[in-house]
């Protein structure tokens, strides 16, 4: 293997272009073209690695957020809006040993009218186990304390964004009227009152806020007794929605759950309910990553130059070289390492330069989106770098840079 990297590296091409690129040439600005080389594809990978950790810092921040409300994994039904709570299939999943908890959910449209406030909203009924499969204590906001119901009372939790909508507060007096379209029976339209299902809510004096509009400004939550009242629907649920023991994985408890539903049934976990949300991300990341190659690419005009500067520059040694007994291809590979050698040096150090960048970010958050706390989910600008995104951007500029060598030196070495 040592003989191989020594024949590789000591042999005669590259031997004699690492000697031009730190020789003097005739002319000095090939010199300064050289380092302008170095500098564009450094510059140019510099701006990848910190605007796709940029990305990755607030795909990983939106992520973050999921504990707080969305389920580890979430059962639906394949075709339709519910399913029956006591199918068997359903109840089997319950008994997995990787299961720590579980909460059906009856989840629709409907709309809330407080005084002269009213709304579109996503009432979610939910039973008595989601609290602990959520976590949703720990985001209420409001003097008031968890219940979705009590005795024959039945209570709301809106989103800060429904909450403030309809004029609620954390609190709010008398109650909170939820209307939702019958789905049996013919509409009358001499009495329209008829062809909706009407049931109130009272206040337990607080609101949820996940800091996502997606639920703040659109879901109320309340109990699964309510929910199927209301929309007429006794013994059905929308989802089932699962936490795992701690160390369980994920994706394999998924697998299982899939085998065991067959195709009546869709099963996600937290990414997939979010898929929306992270499709938009990756394609606005890969964009980024298409728009700044462009950028590498027009900075590897500087390697052509350089080395189109430099063959001109040494036709002499060309001459000489091919009386020794050089051949052409011989020649070619003696520029091609020396535009080879650019392209490495610029991506060393434009990924090095990167990754300090990242680091003094993440460690200091120089960047910062405001002064003022409560105006952003973070204070600094998010970063996290992703070690197989410092891979490909490493190939690209290595891929771009030998690309940009090959024509130069194909066109000026068969003319000379």
């Amino acid at each position: 293997m040592r003989i191989i990297i020594y024949k590789y590296f000591m042999n005669f091409p590259f031997y004699i272009a690492k000697r031009y690129i730190f020789s003097k040439k005739s002319t000095h600005a090939i010199n300064i073209i050289s380092i302008i080389s170095v500098i564009g594809v450094a510059v140019a990978t510099t701006a990848l690695v910190v605007i796709l950790s940029g990305f990755n810092g607030f795909a990983d921040l939106v992520a973050s957020f999921f504990t707080n409300f969305d389920p580890q994994i979430k059962v639906e039904p394949a075709q339709g809006k519910t399913m029956k709570a006591d199918d068997a299939k359903l109840l089997k999943l319950k008994a997995l040993p990787e299961i720590e908890t579980s909460s059906m959910c009856l989840e629709d449209q409907a709309l809330a009218v407080y005084q002269d406030h009213q709304m579109m909203v996503k009432l979610k009924g939910v039973d008595d186990n989601f609290a602990e499969l959520s976590g949703i204590k720990n985001i209420l906001y409001g003097d008031g304390e968890y219940t979705l119901h009590a005795a024959d009372l039945q209570y709301g939790i809106p989103g800060i964004g429904v909450a403030q909508q309809l004029g609620l507060g954390a609190v709010w007096n008398g109650y909170l009227r939820i209307y939702a379209p019958r789905r049996q029976g013919q509409f009358d339209m001499t009495n329209p009152d008829n062809a909706f299902a009407v049931d109130s809510l009272l206040s337990p004096g607080v609101v949820f806020q996940v800091k996502q509009g997606k639920y703040d400004r659109n879901y109320l939550i309340t109990s699964l007794a309510f929910a199927q009242s209301l929309f007429r629907s006794p013994g059905e649920i929308s989802s089932m929605e699962f936490r795992l023991k701690a160390g369980e994985d994920v994706d394999k408890v998924k697998e299982e759950m899939k085998q065991i539903l067959g195709p009546s049934y869709t099963v996600k976990d937290r990414y997939e309910q979010q898929a929306d949300t992270f499709k938009i991300m990756k394609v606005e990341k890969l964009f980024a990553y298409i728009f700044l190659t462009f950028i590498l690419v027009i900075a590897c005009f500087n390697i052509i130059g350089s080395l189109s500067m430099l063959i001109i520059d040494k036709k002499d040694d060309i001459v000489t070289l091919r009386n020794l007994g050089a051949n052409d291809k011989q020649i070619r590979r003696i520029f091609l390492f020396e535009g080879r050698m650019i392209s490495v040096a610029g991506a060393v150090l434009g990924i090095a330069i990167g990754l300090l960048l990242c680091w003094l970010q993440q460690t200091y958050g120089i960047v910062r989106l405001g002064d003022q706390a409560g105006n952003f989910v973070v204070n600094a600008y998010p970063i996290s770098v992703h070690p197989l995104d410092i891979v490909m951007i490493f190939f690209t500029v290595i891929i771009v840079g030998w690309l940009a060598v090959w024509y130069p030196v194909r066109r000026f070495t068969v003319s000379l």
